[in-house]
C-alpha cells in the first residue's frame, strides 16, 4: 500500500501499480503523473462516489479495481478507457449500470455485492470477457445478448432475483465454472439433515487453518468428549453475508447433499443457531499439501502451479481418477460444485487427494431434466481444464507416454 504524500513528492514515478486507501472522497489527480506506467490501480476502501473524465488518460490502464466505496452508478469513464480489461468494484451501492461503462477489451468484471437489477445489452457484446462475477445483487434477469459472449469462462449469479433459468448461458461453448444458487429458478425445496446439529457451545475453536470467501477454518477441540464423532476436527465458520459465491446457507446445503466420499471433506456435524453458522469436518491431516495455486490475471480462469513444480504421470493419473469419481459422486446427488480446480484439491506424497470448498455450488435437482444435462456438461468442462492443467506440470520424460496421449485425447473430444 502507498500513500497520497508519497505520490504528491514524486516517489512514485514510473510506478505500475497504485494502491492508495486513505479515505479519499476524491479521485487525486495526481495519479495523472502516472499516465505513460501505470497498469494496475487500487482505490478500494475509500469513500469515493465517482471518477473524473481524466481517468482516460491513463492509457497503460489494465486493472482497476474500487471495491469498498460508495460508487450508485458504474462510471462510464471506464469505457473509453483503451486498455482496461478487468474491472472491480465489489460491494459498493451501485444500482446503475450505464451501456457505455464497459470498456471494450473487457476480461473480467466484478460486481458482487452491489443493487443491479438490470444490466446492458453491451455487457455481451464485449468479445473478450471471460470472467464475469454478479453474485449478491438484485437481477431478475441477465441480457439475451450473452448469448454472443462465446469466450465468458466462469459466472457467478449466486444470490440474485432471477426467477428463470438463465438459459442464453447454458450453451455457451467455454462456460465451464457456474455457480447460480440462492436465486427463486434455483430454489432449494429440502432441508438437508444428514449431519447432527450441535451447539456452538460443543467445541473451542483454536488456531486458523484457512479461509475463503465465505468463512474461516479452523482446527477445534471438543469440550466434551464425543462418542460418535472423531476427535480431530475442523470447524468451518460462515462469514453469514454474502460472498462473492452466494449464501452461506446454500453452500452448507450443497455440502451436506453430497454426503460423504473418500476424496471428499468429511462433513461432520452442523451448528444452525441464530448468528451462528458452521460446520464441523474431519480434520485433514497434515501431511495433505494444496495441488494448485489460484488464478492470476493473465491465467484469468486457470490454475498457476509454483515455479518448477511437476508431477509424474503416474500420479498425475492417479490424481485424475480419483477427481472422475469425485466429479460422478457431486452429479449423481445434483451438485454442480462451481469451482472445479487444482487450488481446492489437496494431495499427499502417494497423491491421493481431498477435495473440497463448496462455496460456489449448486444443487440443480429443481431444473429440468434438460438444464440438468447442461449444467453437468459445463463443469464437465471445468474437469477437462484441470486435467489439461495437471499435464502441462507432467514431467518431460513422461510426456510420451501412452497415458499422457490418452489424456490429451480425452480433453480434446
Amino acid at each position: 500500500m502507498q500513500t497520497l504524500a508519497q505520490l504528491k513528492s514524486g516517489e512514485l514515478t514510473g510506478a505500475k501499480r497504485l494502491a492508495l486507501s486513505e479515505n479519499l472522497t476524491s479521485f487525486p489527480l495526481e495519479i495523472l503523473t502516472l499516465a505513460d506506467s501505470l497498469e494496475i490501480l487500487d482505490l478500494s476502501n475509500n469513500q469515493l462516489s465517482s471518477l473524473p473524465e481524466e481517468l482516460g488518460q491513463l492509457k497503460k490502464l489494465k486493472i482497476i479495481f474500487a471495491s469498498n466505496n460508495n460508487f450508485e452508478t458504474l462510471p462510464q469513464v471506464l469505457g473509453g478507457c483503451v486498455s482496461l480489461e478487468m474491472v472491480g468494484f465489489k460491494s459498493n451501492q451501485i444500482n446503475v449500470v450505464p451501456d457505455n461503462s464497459l470498456p471494450i477489451k473487457l476480461r473480467w468484471l466484478i460486481l458482487t455485492d452491489n443493487r443491479i437489477e438490470v444490466l446492458p445489452d453491451s455487457l455481451g457484446k464485449r468479445p473478450r470477457l471471460q470472467k464475469l462475477a454478479l453474485a449478491g445483487n438484485r437481477l431478475t434477469s441477465l441480457p439475451q445478448t450473452l448469448t454472443q459472449s462465446t469466450n465468458l469462462e466462469l459466472v457467478r449469479i449466486s444470490a440474485n432475483q432471477l426467477k428463470q433459468c438463465p438459459t442464453q448461458l447454458l450453451n455457451l461453448p467455454k462456460l465451464a465454472w457456474f455457480a447460480f444458487a440462492g436465486n427463486p429458478f434455483s430454489q432449494a425445496d429440502i432441508n438437508i439433515q444428514s449431519v447432527p446439529e450441535i451447539a456452538s457451545s460443543s467445541f473451542t475453536l483454536e488456531n486458523v487453518l484457512g479461509q475463503g470467501a465465505s468463512g474461516v477454518i479452523s482446527k477445534a477441540t471438543w469440550n466434551n468428549r464425543q462418542t460418535t464423532l472423531p476427535d480431530d476436527i475442523a470447524v468451518k465458520v460462515f462469514k453469514g453475508e454474502v460472498t462473492s459465491d452466494g449464501y452461506p446457507e446454500d453452500e452448507l446445503q450443497a455440502c451436506l447433499k453430497v454426503g460423504n466420499h473418500k476424496n471428499l471433506v468429511q462433513s461432520l456435524a452442523q451448528v444452525n443457531e441464530q448468528g451462528y453458522l458452521a460446520l464441523i469436518m474431519s480434520l485433514i491431516p497434515a501431511n495433505y499439501k494444496n495441488l494448485g495455486l489460484p488464478p492470476c490475471f493473465n491465467s484469468c480462469t486457470r490454475d498457476t502451479f509454483p515455479s518448477g513444480f511437476t508431477l509424474s504421470i503416474e500420479k498425475i493419473a492417479k490424481i485424475i481418477r480419483q477427481m472422475e469419481d469425485v466429479f460422478s459422486h457431486l452429479h449423481e446427488n445434483q451438485v454442480c460444485h462451481g469451482d472445479l480446480y487444482a487450488h481446492n484439491t489437496l494431495f499427499d506424497q502417494q497423491a491421493n487427494i481431498i477435495f473440497g470448498d463448496f462455496g460456489a455450488a449448486s444443487m440443480y435437482h429443481m431444473l429440468s431434466e434438460e438444464h440438468q444435462q447442461q449444467i453437468k456438461q459445463i463443469e464437465r468442462r471445468a474437469l477437462h481444464h484441470m486435467i489439461d492443467d495437471l499435464l502441462s506440470i507432467c514431467v518431460e520424460e513422461d510426456q510420451c507416454s501412452d497415458e499422457y496421449i490418452l489424456f490429451k485425447q480425452q480433453i480434446c473430444h
